[in-house]
């Protein structure tokens, strides 16, 4: 390409030179011209003298046109078509490159026309959300008691809960402009361009206050430093920090960040002053899978169960739920029909199911085994449990007794002996739970001398988890019916 560029240019240097070259002899012929004309005498005569004048006459005429059209005549003379070819792909490919470059230099604000009416599923963290909007909205309401709301809002929870689609809900309530930047958008091979567009971001957002910026993935620049060794997301993530810092709750920006790994992000993110609130996202427990099918089937004639599909779509996600009602449409449409039935959610699930979206679809002898297991914890630990939650409730042990710590590890391995009771077979179904509970119990043993052996440690407290649940058989399997049907049991 730069050779051809070359090329080019040195064909155009031609020209202008041959131009000159034909200016000059036009020059001297009329230098001439005027000099015969001084020194002629009457003894010049004939034809050949006449002439000879008027060839100088229209010489001198020539010499002036090509100087005033020389640009003219330059763009008339003919390239060749390979010339020609280069030439306009030069030209693009610069143009392509300019309109490149004043792009990327350019954060443009949207203004969302999403609100919290379009998401649903969101019931137990919209108190939190509507808070931000509030402050958004009437921030002197606030600062008149010296208030002053998180800096940085930190949405948490796995793909496909809507973590976007929450943040442009926050944005479009406040009607404020909403600044979508993706983590990885950050992270250049160019040492110093990622801070530069933390620092471009910031600076518009400020002048364009109150706003939100709103950052996705996170975690491909905020991982925590030393990690990797990447020295161009660490200067990313120091410039983030310091742009945090720079700024106060009364400057009207708001900074949301959304991420499914919280553990891997740098603690100077999450400290007091920075990203200091966190809502944690779930997948939508069967009450919020009932108001998600409700939203995006609104306009839609169906004739099924809508109840009776949310509780078959135990495990999906926000996008999950939204992408088996896609592909259900598009079945319908297929049979040149405009009412949704059974046979296209069933023809959906399939395609789910085997096709790329891989999303587990719970069969009914799978729910029974996951409702059995965590009625066992529910049993056990007397504290709210969800169907499809992992893990129990962490509570802080400051001082943490034997007992505690002992129950702690029942806790963890309640729904396992539930199942081994109940079903008269073992089975995995939360790893790391089990996990969790060897840990502790090792800890008990190595670090804290509290127990000489791990496995006959386990081996106690898996026998006294039996005689509690054989005596309460009834009771467990009562919350289990609970977890089928309202996928949540509260005590």
């Amino acid at each position: 390409m730069f050779q051809n560029s070359k090329k080019k240019q040195e064909d155009n240097q031609t020209v202008d030179k041959n131009l000159r070259m034909m200016s000059l002899s036009g020059a001297i012929l009329i230098a001439l011209f005027i000099y015969t004309m001084i020194k002629s005498d009457s003894a010049i005569e004939g034809a050949s003298y006449y002439i000879g004048l008027g060839f100088l006459f229209v010489l001198m005429m020539l010499t002036f046109v090509l100087q005033k059209y020389k640009d003219k005549i330059r763009a008339k003379i003919p390239k060749n078509k390979f010339q020609q070819e280069m030439e306009t792909a030069v030209n693009a490919t610069n143009d392509t490159n300019n309109n490149s470059q004043i792009a990327s230099s350019i954060i443009e604000p949207i203004l969302s026309n999403v609100t919290f009416k379009d998401v649903a599923g969101i019931s137990s963290i919209k108190e939190e959300l509507e808070e931000v909007v509030d402050f958004l909205n009437n921030p002197k309401k606030y600062q008149k008691y010296n208030v002053s709301l998180p800096k940085g809002v930190l949405l948490v929870g796995p793909p496909g809960v809507g973590k976007t689609l929450i943040a442009k809900a926050v944005a479009g309530e406040a009607d404020v402009p909403f600044f979508y930047q993706s983590g990885a958008s950050f992270v250049h091979i160019y040492v110093g361009m990622g801070a530069k567009r933390v620092k471009e971001l910031f600076t518009i957002a400020k002048a364009k206050a109150p706003s939100i910026i709103f950052i996705d993935e996170i975690d491909a620049v905020g991982k925590s430093r030393g990690v990797g060794g990447n020295d161009e997301r660490e200067a990313t993530l120091n410039e983030l920090l310091t742009q945090m810092d720079g700024f106060d709750s009364s400057s009207g920006v708001m900074v949301i960040a959304a991420t499914n790994k919280i553990e891997v992000l740098d603690e100077a993110l999450l400290r007091a002053g920075r990203f200091d609130r966190r809502v944690f996202l779930k997948n939508p427990s069967l009450e919020d899978r009932i108001e998600i099918l409700k939203l995006y089937l609104k306009n839609h004639k169906y004739e099924f169960d809508l109840n009776k599909l949310a509780k078959d779509t135990s495990g999906f996600s926000s996008s999950a739920i939204a992408t088996l009602i896609n592909e259900s449409l598009l079945n319908m449409i297929k049979r040149s029909c405009n009412i949704l039935n059974e046979s296209d959610i069933s023809l959906a699930k399939q395609k789910i199911k085997h096709g790329k979206q891989q999303i587990t679809i719970l069969s009914e002898d799978q729910k029974d085994i996951l409702a059995t297991y965590q009625a066992g914890k529910a049993f056990i630990t007397q504290s709210k449990v969800n169907l499809l939650d992992k893990g129990i409730a962490q509570i802080d042990l400051i001082y943490p007794s034997k007992k505690e710590l002992e129950c702690k590890i029942k806790a963890y391995l309640a729904g396992s002996v539930a199942l081994e009771v109940i079903k008269d077979e073992q089975y995995l179904v939360f790893e790391e739970e089990i996990t969790e509970a060897y840990k502790i119990a090792e800890d008990m043993c190595k670090k804290y001398k509290m127990s000489s052996d791990k496995d006959k440690l386990i081996v106690r407290l898996k026998d006294q988890l039996k005689t509690d649940i054989l005596s309460n058989i009834d009771e467990v399997k009562r919350i289990k019916n609970i977890l089928l049907e309202d996928e949540t049991v509260v005590f």
